[in-house]
């Protein structure tokens, strides 16, 4: 999600692939990652389901995990010539919702803005989820009339035991196209008023997750950036990553050197959010290059791509 100026950065991916993967810088680095064992042996059935953008269900043991689900995918014209309006009105439609989720044990938000945030005040109130996210995360929900109070404030740093699963939570950054962070700002204190726009949710802090389920470790960022310092060392067995990331320095090597050459490489977030859920997925310009820069930087892992509303299990 972006402003104007990040959004035509996003746009001309597609017609730059090869300058995209240049901006990763693999060639200088690609050598330092840590190979991972070949295989996996998950104590149980771990299953991805991805619900397009950075919206994602992972199940096992059990359990089930959501990940800034959104599923409204109101109209935007995000990927149009003019780019999104920030006049633009949110809205969350449980008719569009209700026929994808059904129980949840934890709502994980990597951050704030509208593609990420919308629904999560009907789902956790819906399944009676737990809600983790920042301060400014969780006085967003509140002030969209969630009802819950299942709403776990974290900064980053946290590690969480749940029975037949954990949750560990970083510090993250948002990408900044040209320099600048796409609805930038905080809601500490108070909940703010209720939010109509889409620039009304801002980012509100920047998280990243570790997952523990069944045995499998899996690790999700909501941006194109991170803080490599924070996730030094943490050897994930799936990493669902999204592309871009133009504006952070070498940013798919820096990643793998940091967390190692995981099992599987799953992209996300690369989809045109204003076509349907229900629809094949349609590429807003930078899968290429980052199944080449991955390639590249991580040679052993494999490429998993799947389409709006399939599932991948672990093996």
């Amino acid at each position: 999600m972006s402003d104007s100026a990040f959004l035509t950065r996003r746009r001309m991916l597609a017609a730059s692939a090869a300058g995209a993967v240049a901006a990763t810088g693999v060639p200088a680095v690609a050598s330092a990652a840590v190979h991972a064992e070949p295989s996996l042996s998950p104590e149980t059935d771990v299953t991805l389901r991805w619900l397009g953008n950075n919206s994602w269900e992972i199940t096992g043991a059990g359990k089930t995990i959501l990940i800034d689900p959104w599923l409204t995918r109101f109209w935007t014209g995000t990927y149009t010539p003019e780019g999104a309006s920030p006049d633009i009105e949110i809205e969350s439609d449980p008719r569009l919702i209700d026929p994808y989720i059904g129980t949840a044990d934890h709502i994980l938000v990597t951050h704030g803005h509208y593609d990420h945030l919308t629904d999560v005040p009907y789902i956790a109130d819906k399944t009676g989820a737990m809600v983790i996210g920042s301060e400014s995360h969780l006085n967003m929900i509140k002030a969209l009339g969630a009802r819950t109070d299942k709403l776990s404030l974290v900064r980053g740093g946290e590690a969480f035991q749940h029975e037949g699963y954990t949750i560990e939570v970083f510090r993250s950054s948002h990408s900044a196209g040209g320099g600048k962070l796409p609805f930038p700002g905080t809601r500490p204190g108070k909940p703010p008023k209720r939010p109509k726009t889409i620039a009304d949710l801002v980012e509100g802090d920047s998280l990243a997750y570790l997952i523990t389920i069944g045995g499998v470790r899996i690790m999700n960022f909501g941006s194109s950036n991170y803080i490599a310092r924070e996730i030094e060392g943490l050897r994930p067995d799936v990493i669902l990553i999204q592309p871009g990331g133009t504006s952070t320095p070498s940013y798919v090597p820096r990643l793998f050197k940091a967390l190692g050459e995981p099992r599987y490489v799953i992209p996300t977030h690369w989809d045109d959010f204003d076509e349907p859920l229900t629809e094949e997925a349609v590429d807003w310009g930078g899968l290429a290059a980052l199944q080449e820069a991955v390639a590249q930087a991580s040679p052993r892992s494999e490429w998993v791509k799947i389409d709006h509303l399939e599932r991948f299990t672990v093996r």
